[in-house]
């Protein structure tokens, strides 16, 4: 699904106010945060930037992340475009990218640009969707954005393709396509992907930034204790799954 880019940050801003009426999506997302913090435990010396921050709010977890976006927006530290960074080779020790990889209409090209910015044993950690039984009910049904999951994936932008004017694309399923069988893929240059997948039945009853709230009052403890018995088989009921990549030495 590919249309206009300015409604990336339509959404940006539309995100923004619902975040700040939604105490419970803002608990959820804190634990994804956390997750993935984790996930860069170890990783090789250097900042951590963010691609594609929208609101901003990583820097809760992470202080010290440089968060950035396509548009330049008066929370963000600065304004870059995931296919053409502006920081020079090896200079990064992580990158993030949260809910941004389906957004990606070419997965190989900006992986590459990714690999080129991160040191030898820098990680990328990408947080997305999952297709497991919650993720396509909840959000094959419910949510705006297409899981395509029979959609043809792009791997590279065709020669001479310009980034700059990158179009507004979606495709929820995209990281479960190929993330979720990762020894299916040869990945050049990158550590085997580790996959982890998680229900997040919490988070799914808030109703994200636009649905209703359903995890309001004792809903709350009763999801987290019904997530407890899912996470059993996180992969079979997974809506969101993070994904970590180490450059190799």
């Amino acid at each position: 699904m590919s249309t206009d880019i300015e409604r990336h940050n339509q959404e940006i801003h539309e995100n923004l106010r619902h975040w700040q009426r939604k105490p419970a999506l803002q608990r959820e997302y804190q634990r994804f945060y956390g997750e993935i913090a984790r996930a860069l435990e170890g990783r090789a010396d250097g900042p951590v930037l963010e691609c594609g921050s929208g609101i901003g709010n990583i820097k809760s977890v992470l202080p010290d992340a440089i968060t950035s976006d396509l548009f330049s927006n008066p929370w963000l530290d600065r304004q870059e475009n995931v296919f053409a960074l502006s920081f020079p080779d090896s200079s990064l020790g992580g990158v993030v990218l949260f809910d941004v990889f389906h957004h990606l209409e070419f997965p190989g090209a900006a992986l590459r640009e990714l690999h080129r910015v991160l040191r030898p044993g820098g990680r990328l950690v990408i947080f997305e969707p999952a297709a497991g039984l919650l993720g396509r009910v909840v959000l094959g049904l419910f949510h705006h954005e297409p899981l395509a999951l029979r959609e043809p994936i792009t791997w590279d932008a065709p020669a001479g393709y310009d980034f700059g004017s990158t179009r507004y694309y979606a495709a929820q399923g995209n990281a479960w396509r190929i993330f979720g069988r990762p020894g299916d893929r040869t990945w050049v240059g990158w550590a085997e992907p580790r996959v982890a997948y998680f229900p997040a039945l919490p988070w799914l009853l808030t109703g994200g930034f636009r649905g209703p709230n359903l995890c309001a009052g004792p809903m709350g403890p009763i999801a987290r204790g019904i997530e407890s018995v899912l996470n059993l088989a996180p992969r079979f009921f997974a809506s969101r799954m993070l994904v970590t990549l180490e450059k190799r030495a």
